[in-house]
């Protein structure tokens, strides 16, 4: 890309695969894109882990709804590095995950305004609060491939009970086994979280003043003190 990305930690590599349902929505049916996937590896940077989790505390907290949004950025020989989000209205009824509704028309006039702003910025896919793969997905990525060839879907966990890194990114491919209709399935990509050097500031800005409530003021002085040796 034209911008310089430094990487900070590669997320699981081991490959996954996921099969989905057989689509039934002839209308969202993209020209088929069997081969390689255009995707090596997604780099997500800490704006788009901001604004995902802000979205969410907006408006799904303390819930069992999850939100949904699109992803900005550039691909350059297979690494997708996603810069850039914003939300867009969605909501699915919760007792059938196949019934969903994602306003088009709010991301179409939202990405437009955004092309001005930065037109080198496209649209390489979008987000989902999950925490996981929900059968829906496969359908949503299909309305996303409207406006971009080969989308990826990243997962964010904003409430990952684990340390780690909480996005998991995904490709969907065309299946056609013998005998068979057609079907499309979710890809597993490794996912990383990257940064530019400003964002690296800003970051260790936002850090700076967060400290570990559950450990005793004199174990934090403690702390700082090998720090300062180090």
């Amino acid at each position: 890309p034209a911008f310089a990305s430094r990487r900070i930690a590669p997320a699981r590599a081991v490959e996954q695969r996921l099969v989905g349902l057989p689509l039934t929505l002839p209308a969202l049916m993209p020209e088929s894109t069997s081969g390689p996937s255009p995707h090596t590896t997604v780099v997500v940077h800490p704006i788009v882990l901001l604004a995902a989790v802000d979205h969410y505390n907006r408006v799904a907290k303390n819930t069992k709804r999850r939100v949904v949004g699109m992803l900005l950025g550039e691909t350059h020989k297979g690494v997708t590095d996603v810069t850039n989000s914003y939300a867009v209205p969605f909501e699915e009824d919760e007792r059938d995950p196949n019934i969903w509704f994602l306003d088009h028309s709010f991301h179409e006039a939202m990405f437009a305004m955004l092309k001005k702003v930065n037109a080198r910025e496209k649209l390489v896919g979008w987000y989902s609060t999950g925490p996981k793969i929900r059968p829906g997905d496969l359908k949503i990525d299909q309305l996303v491939r409207r406006y971009c060839q080969h989308p990826v879907l990243v997962i964010v966990d904003v409430k990952p009970k684990e340390l780690g890194i909480p996005t998991e990114a995904y490709h969907g491919v065309e299946e056609i086994l013998e005998g068979k209709q057609q079907q499309w399935t979710f890809q597993h990509v490794p996912c990383e979280i990257g940064a530019t050097e400003s964002e690296e500031v800003g970051v260790e800005h936002l850090l700076r003043d967060v400290k570990d409530t559950t450990i005793s003021t004199l174990a934090n002085q403690v702390a700082q003190k090998l720090g300062s040796l180090k």
